[in-house]
């Protein structure tokens, strides 16, 4: 059982401090589809374009909302055990990343879990700017654990 959206939504955008700040949205939440926004306004680097911390929280928090929507977390909780993103170009507005996970693999990581008290799961993302140019990708290995 997921939680409530609203609950997600706030968990995802104000549980961490350092997500709270930078300003991050949801702002799709459903079962096994989230879709995030990290503002330009407030998370510029040097040069005008969004800082590479920012795109990085951008790329690793679909993760956790997806686990949020999708996942008992009464049971289980997430980690991210790695992480990689190649930057293609610079961001320079107001960046979005959609995460999706099938019923099927849902449910494989659901029973894994509840069989070996963990179970991996991998996202593939792109980071895409107001026009649908990828600005980075990402990879992220994610575990669900049993509590």
């Amino acid at each position: 059982m997921s939680m409530p959206i609203e609950l997600v939504r706030q968990l995802t955008e104000e549980q961490i401090a350092f997500v709270k700040r930078s300003g991050l949205k949801a702002e799709v939440l459903e079962p096994g589809h989230v879709r995030l926004r990290m503002p330009l306004e407030g998370n510029q680097n040097h040069i005008g374009t969004l800082y590479a911390g920012a795109l990085f929280t951008l790329a690793e928090m679909p993760g956790g909302a997806l686990f949020l929507t999708s996942f008992d977390s009464r049971r289980f909780y997430p980690v991210v055990k790695e992480m990689n993103l190649r930057f293609r170009r610079p961001a320079k507005g107001d960046i979005k990343v959609e995460a999706r996970m099938h019923s099927e693999e849902i449910t494989r990581i659901q029973r894994e879990a509840e069989a070996n008290g963990k179970a991996d799961y991998v996202l593939e993302l792109q980071l895409l700017d107001a026009t649908g140019e990828v600005v980075a990708e990402s990879r992220g290995l994610y575990q669900m654990r049993a509590h």
